[in-house]
């Protein structure tokens, strides 16, 4: 029985509950929704808007698939930003449909909830590989220089740059992603792998914003992933990159109804403050 309780989700109880009808209607009555920004991000690029409290972001594909690199930050304050490590701890580690995008502490509380996922239904292939991922991160210049000894600027760490410079934001705001249509998983000797991304044209990914939001994202220079960016017979995988498009949404009222932005957990401090009472 014990053993048993152990091999449970770690964390538990109704602070992660999760009001499915609220966000299914939110998820499945898109007719009533107004557009408010929609663009392309090109291959290998990356770009940085705008999400308001109570509206709906979706990132689809456009023209084939390709992987998505996902930042997250508090809009007024950018120090409380997307947490990859406790979202996989307090959801999963491959994220879908009413999973919730938790943000640094002191903050923690629900960035985004996802509200859509066409990709839903792809469960757990035969290789263990699953889709949106949180287990890995960013790919990055420094890994690059590291293992192959190339320069290349247009990893998911520099494109993300890029994209906030304009928001006042630097490199030392980039933070571990939600890996968008990312399969992966983790191999026989606990190894991280990636694999094809499944995403086909017009498959989409959707998530409500719990507090007014700055997203940036990446499209990542490997594209779908079908090709080793690193080791031997690494080539330039270009042909296998293809854009993603950006939806922001209005919701109408009616359908948001009496939702309010989560508050942070009720905790006061003192770290180090307080004697240690057995010491």
């Amino acid at each position: 029985m014990t053993q048993s309780r152990l091999q449970e989700a770690a964390y538990q109880g109704p602070a992660l509950d999760v009001d499915k009808d609220f966000y299914s209607r939110i998820g499945e009555d898109t007719q009533a929704r107004n557009i408010i920004d929609e663009f392309t991000i090109p291959i290998r690029s990356g770009q940085a808007w705008e999400v308001p409290a109570g509206h709906v972001c979706r990132i689809s594909t456009v023209d084939g698939p390709q992987v998505g690199d996902l930042n997250l930050w508090d809009r007024h304050d950018p120090r409380e930003r997307f947490w990859a490590a406790r979202t996989r701890q307090l959801q999963a580690a491959h994220v879908s449909t009413f999973d919730r995008l938790w943000s640094t502490l002191p903050f923690l509380r629900p960035m985004a909830t996802i509200v859509g996922d066409t990709l839903a239904d792809y469960g757990t292939d035969s290789e263990g590989g699953r889709v949106h991922d949180t287990l890995g991160t960013r790919c990055d210049p420094y890994v690059s220089q590291m293992l192959s000894g190339v320069d290349f600027d247009y990893h998911c760490h520099s494109n993300l740059v890029r994209a906030i410079l304009p928001f006042g934001l630097t490199e030392f705001d980039v933070h571990d992603v939600l890996n968008v249509f990312q399969c992966t998983g983790l191999n026989d000797n606990d190894e991280y792998f990636m694999k094809t991304c499944p995403a086909q044209p017009g498959d989409h990914f959707e998530f409500f914003a719990e507090q007014d939001l700055l997203a940036a994202l990446s499209t990542c220079p490997g594209g779908d992933l079908s090709a080793p960016m690193f080791g031997d017979g690494a080539e330039d995988p270009v042909e296998n990159c293809h854009p993603l498009k950006v939806t922001v949404y209005r919701l109408p009222e009616d359908l948001v109804g009496e939702w309010e932005p989560p508050i942070s957990p009720n905790y006061r401090g003192a770290h180090g403050l307080r004697p240690q009472p057995w010491a």
